[in-house]
């Protein structure tokens, strides 16, 4: 039982439901453009929930980076031979994929549409040059304070990195946890780009990328898609409601955060809370965006799921684990699953669905009743939580 549900007057809750899921291996995928990622992910995610094209009135998808056409939606929509009475694209970064799962469950909360499919992918890895990607990625800085200087995305997280360790004493040992623990969860998912295990001595030794960020601290550059279904009703047995979303966006640009400690995370998970009527220790599984170590333990304890400057410790000690109090990216994440731009924290709401549907296979959790998914977009820049729940 939720402890919200022994409370009086709890919020009244929107119902909608995640009643199919679809994703693709994440790695190379020659000759696969974004629109043919996007329809294997979106055709997966249709035979999962037992529909048709013809069930689909609304159509929401993420940007590509290797597509940026001004009307991707509709693009897709004619691809995949679909006429929605309802499509867009977003863009929120890296956040975008859960943004996305809040705007259909409140579009189908408002009636708006009934079913909605959301979809994303692209061929990031194989459909540009590696300076291109760069390049676009690090535009996400300031055009006049940050951008002239060179950085790329690695670089902007190493700041907030460098002082992170700093003001909560961690050292490069401790963020390298998190890249074991992924790649550790990455090993039992056939799709995940990198799946051989790594240690803490293997993450030190790896090449640096930008100090003190190595190569094993960043997330992979992927092909790959990932879909999912928001409807007003279940379709059959698979119930895994959303029960509450939030979001927060306090700042843009690196070099206007004034603290490392409060980026907005907790704000979003607030609001969350708030809608939903769940406290953080209702939380039995979590899926929480991580591009870089850093990421991760930033907003781990941000979020209220670990202590200040203890989240690397929690990681050592096993409390992360598939069989450990607070099972966290049993598919690896985006650091050993991949990362291919929007679809990748979508891959983490897939995980979560099977989890919550007990078809997680040999990564199966005990208990993933409740769970949260929390996306980050830009650097740290805009924050959105959603609380699932199974009903």
């Amino acid at each position: 039982m939720l402890a919200a549900q022994r409370v009086q007057g709890a919020p009244q809750v929107h119902m909608s439901f995640i009643t199919g899921v679809g994703l693709t291996p994440f790695g190379r995928h020659d000759g696969r453009s974004t629109l043919d990622l996007m329809s294997e992910a979106a055709a997966a995610a249709l035979a999962d929930a037992g529909l048709e094209r013809a069930d689909i009135d609304g159509v929401l998808c993420g940007y590509s980076t290797t597509m940026p056409h001004l009307m991707l939606a509709t693009v897709f929509a004619e691809h995949f031979g679909l006429r929605p009475a309802y499509a867009h694209a977003i863009q929120v970064g890296g956040a975008t994929g859960v943004a996305m799962a809040m705007l259909a469950h409140e579009l189908v909360a408002a009636g708006t549409v009934r079913t909605i499919l959301v979809v994303a992918g692209e061929n990031r890895l194989t459909g540009q040059a590696r300076d291109s990607a760069m390049q676009t990625l690090a535009q996400v800085g300031h055009p006049d304070f940050e951008v002239p200087l060179g950085p790329t995305i690695p670089a902007y997280y190493a700041l907030l990195a460098s002082r992170y360790m700093h003001q909560f004493s961690v050292g490069e040992a401790d963020l390298a946890e998190f890249a074991v623990l992924m790649r550790r969860a990455a090993g039992d998912h056939p799709g995940a780009q990198f799946r051989d295990p790594v240690t803490v001595a293997d993450v030190m030794a790896s090449r640096p990328i930008a100090t003190p960020l190595k190569l094993l601290d960043c997330c992979p550059v992927s092909d790959g898609g990932a879909a999912f279904i928001v409807s007003r009703e279940a379709t059959g047995d698979r119930r895994v409601r959303i029960r509450g979303c939030g979001q927060a966006h306090q700042h843009q640009h690196v070099s206007a955060l004034a603290d490392v400690s409060s980026t907005g995370a907790a704000a979003a998970f607030a609001r969350a809370r708030a809608r939903s009527g769940v406290v953080a220790a209702d939380i039995r599984y979590a899926a929480i965006y991580d591009s870089f170590t850093i990421t991760l333990a930033m907003l781990l304890e941000e979020l209220g799921l670990a202590a200040r400057g203890e989240a690397a410790q929690r990681a050592r000690a096993g409390h992360f684990d598939r069989d450990g109090a607070l099972p966290l990216n049993t598919h690896g994440g985006l650091l050993s699953y991949g990362h291919c731009g929007c679809g990748g924290a979508m891959a983490h709401l897939v995980e979560t669905q099977l989890q919550m549907t007990g078809r997680a296979g040999a990564r199966q959790v005990r208990d993933a009743s409740v769970a949260l998914l929390h996306g980050d977009g830009g650097v740290l820049s805009s924050h959105v939580s959603l609380v699932l729940e199974q009903a």
